[in-house]
């Protein structure tokens, strides 16, 4: 296909990240998935292959550690020349304090630090794309969320809440989306970021069943915002949009903080120092 394109689509073997490579994968492109569990991969890359149209690869990617993901990262860029759309989706919700591998509390790790290491690396491929895309998967529950360095790391944290922790690590995507944008203006790439709505997907599997239960009912099909996602990578209307928040189902409402440029670049300079070993 000549104007085939490179997508790259973190936990793209379940949910949204799995909608979202079918759509792509439809119109004949070539997808990346980056998954953390390889049987998983394995099954949804056969699915996408059935489809009899574009070309699927498998990445193993565990953004739990910072040195997996460091790993994952340097085979992309020895294998392929250029991405044209970063799609930054895995996530994870977790009611318990636990710890990533490098002892960052489990969902700032894996929602936030782990996905900006893993944008930092492969910036460079995204840059060499015609028209590059970085879309962040950000939620509305930033709004509860606040960026507090001395709860970065779990063992800092005396009382926990998973809820407040998970929306921490949205209000940080959020923010890096933002600060992303403003260094790439006049670049060819764009950061934009966007809540996908209530999805029905794996990012519950850790609720007990009966609330999943009562969730479930107000939730869409992940095949709704993965239409959103391919959107922002392609539509002309998107040519130009850089650092914006988009939504599903409510008003794009950001917070205070998220519309915060200086919390912005302080958080994204924490960043750099945190994941400086693999930059």
């Amino acid at each position: 296909m000549a104007n085939e394109k490179i997508i790259v689509i973190t936990g793209a073997n379940t949910g949204i990240g799995l909608a979202t490579a079918e759509t792509f994968v439809k119109d004949g492109h070539h997808v990346i998935i980056a998954c953390r569990n390889p049987a998983k991969a394995k099954i949804a890359q056969q699915q996408l292959q059935s489809l009899n149209k574009g070309q699927v690869d498998v990445i193993a990617l565990d953004l739990n550690s910072l040195e997996q993901v460091n790993q994952a990262a340097n085979e992309i860029i020895a294998k392929y020349e250029k991405i044209d759309v970063l799609v930054n989706n895995a996530g994870m919700m977790t009611p318990e304090l636990e710890a990533t591998v490098d002892g960052y509390e489990k969902q700032f790790g894996v929602n936030y630090l782990g996905p900006f290491l893993w944008t930092m690396k492969l910036l460079p491929l995204v840059k060499k794309a015609e028209h590059g895309r970085v879309i962040n998967l950000a939620s509305m529950m930033h709004v509860l969320g606040s960026i507090k360095p001395e709860h970065f790391k779990a063992d800092h944290i005396k009382k926990y809440n998973g809820v407040i922790s998970y929306g921490n690590s949205k209000l940080a995507n959020l923010l890096f989306s933002n600060a992303l944008a403003k260094q790439l203006e006049g670049t060819n790439v764009t950061s934009n970021a966007l809540h996908p709505g209530g999805v029905d997907s794996e990012i519950y599997r850790e609720l007990p069943k009966w609330q999943y239960a009562i969730i479930k009912l107000g939730l869409i099909p992940p095949t709704k915002p993965a239409e959103l996602i391919k959107k922002i990578a392609f539509d002309p209307k998107w040519a130009k949009r850089n650092g914006d928040y988009v939504s599903l189902q409510t008003p794009a409402f950001k917070s205070a903080k998220a519309k915060n440029k200086q919390l912005a670049q302080q958080l994204y300079d924490q960043s750099l120092q945190m994941v400086s070993t693999y930059l």
